[in-house]
């Protein structure tokens, strides 16, 4: 299992969305945004969270918690060796809750409660992965994308916490601060997602080549596609994009 880590606005499920569709050996599963989007009475708990993060922020990382080991366990259980997962109990971990902590939006009893659920599970339930693939985008670049595709309730996400969650992606998988020691060891391939690679055959070409290679080095027993041999694929890469720039 792999795993497609990165901030709001980078592109995460768009470009799951194009793996499919153009690499045949590989599967993924997208993050199930569902769970805690649904509306409860008239709004949804993400809304919430991002309108009142001192009330919402625990209720939403203790469910997103629950969601993705959940999901987590499934995907283990399939045995899905070329599986690419969107986001992870991990990055929940130390990117999104931890934030939460530091801002102040979650007090010191629930990180401590949250923080044990965490390593609980982590060292009964969930198995590291085998890579994390990490779509990097500049914070501003984010926020502007975010802007353009008025997603529901994502309106009030401001820059200043786009620039907050983006330095604990490069803490967590970058420079591997303070993180568990068996994801010290796992191999991170960073994808520079500040074009917009939706529209530009080139650009997703590179990426999903360079996925390929990362599989490639890190499982032995992965077959790649064969993305294009003589550069044609480049041909229908440019004419069957995805017409809808807004799923960025």
């Amino acid at each position: 299992m792999y795993i497609i880590e990165g901030n709001i606005g980078a592109g995460k499920s768009t470009f799951l969305k194009l793996v499919q569709k153009y690499i045949p050996t590989v599967s993924v599963a997208l993050e199930p945004l569902q769970n805690w989007q649904d509306l409860e009475c008239g709004q949804s708990l993400l809304t919430q969270f991002y309108q009142n993060p001192q009330r919402w922020a625990y209720t939403l990382e203790t469910l997103t918690l629950m969601s993705r080991v959940r999901e987590q366990m499934y995907q283990q259980a399939q045995k899905a060796n070329n599986l690419l997962v969107e986001r992870s109990i991990y990055s929940g971990y130390y990117c999104f809750a931890q934030n939460c902590y530091e801002q102040g939006f979650i007090t010191k009893v629930e990180w401590e409660i949250y923080s044990q659920w965490f390593n609980f599970l982590l060292s009964n339930k969930c198995t590291p992965p085998q890579g994390f693939i990490y779509l990097r985008i500049d914070p501003e670049i984010a926020h502007q994308r975010i802007q353009k595709r008025s997603r529901a309730g994502e309106e009030t996400i401001s820059l200043q916490y786009l620039q907050q969650v983006h330095e604990k992606h490069e803490a967590f998988l970058l420079r591997k601060e303070n993180v568990l020691s068996q994801l010290v060891k796992v191999p991170v391939l960073v994808l520079d997602c500040n074009e917009d690679f939706e529209k530009n055959a080139t650009k997703l070409e590179e990426l999903l080549h360079a996925v390929e290679n990362f599989l490639k080095a890190t499982h032995p027993l992965y077959k790649p596609a064969v993305i294009d041999q003589d550069r044609s694929n480049a041909w229908l890469i440019q004419n069957t994009l995805f017409k809808n720039s807004d799923a960025f």
